[in-house]
C-alpha cells in the first residue's frame, strides 16, 4: 500500500509517499521468506513551494498541479492529511485551510480515501507522547523508515510522519 502524507501549506506544503506492507491478518504472515519482517519505506519527499508574492489563486493552482503530478507518478492508494485542531493565528488557520481544501479536491478526484490527523494524532501515534518534540517525531520517522538523516526540510519530515499515521489507520 501506498500512503502521500501531507503537511498543508500555502508557502510550503510538505509532502511524503510511503509504502507499507499489507497488515497481517495472522501470526508470521507480516514477514518474508526467510523470516525477514516487511518494512515500511520512503519513497519519495519534499516541499511545493509557490511564490510568497504570487497571488493566492495562483498558489493554490501550483499546489493543485503538483500534487496531482505526485498522484500520477506514485498511485498512492491513501491521502493522510494533517487537520486543523488549533491556531493560534487566524491568519495561518485560513492560510492552512486554502491548501487543505485542495488536497483534499485532488484527492476526490483521483477517487482517493482521505484520513486526517491532528498534530497531537501524530505526536501520540509516534512517539507515545502527544506534546512530544519535534525532534521526537523526527527521530521516530527517520527510525520507522530506516532513513539515514532527518528528512529535511520539516514540512517534508511532518508529512512523513502524517504518512506513517496513515500506515496504521484501520482502512
Amino acid at each position: 500500500m501506498r500512503i502521500l502524507g501531507i503537511d498543508p501549506g500555502t508557502a510550503t506544503t510538505g509532502y511524503g509517499i510511503i509504502e507499507s506492507p499489507p497488515f497481517p491478518s495472522s501470526p508470521g504472515e507480516g514477514r518474508m521468506p526467510g523470516g525477514q519482517e516487511r518494512s515500511l519505506r520512503a519513497l519519495a519527499y519534499g516541499c511545493i513551494r509557490t511564490p510568497v508574492k504570487a497571488p493566492l489563486e495562483k498558489r493554490l493552482s501550483e499546489i493543485y498541479d503538483d500534487l496531482n503530478k505526485l498522484i500520477k507518478k506514485y498511485k498512492p492508494n491513501l491521502v493522510a492529511v494533517e487537520s486543523l485542531f488549533f491556531f493560534k493565528n487566524i491568519t495561518t488557520a485560513i492560510s492552512v485551510s486554502h491548501a487543505r481544501g485542495v488536497v483534499l479536491l485532488a484527492a476526490h478526484e483521483h477517487k482517493l480515501k482521505v484520513v486526517e490527523f491532528t498534530p497531537l494524532q501524530v505526536k501520540n501515534s509516534l512517539t507515545g507522547f502527544g506534546r512530544a518534540e519535534k525532534k521526537q517525531v523526527q527521530y521516530m520517522v527517520r527510525t520507522l523508515l530506516n532513513l539515514k538523516s532527518v528528512p529535511k526540510p520539516d514540512d517534508a519530515a511532518d508529512a512523513l510522519a502524517i504518512a506513517l499515521c496513515g500506515a496504521g489507520s484501520k482502512l
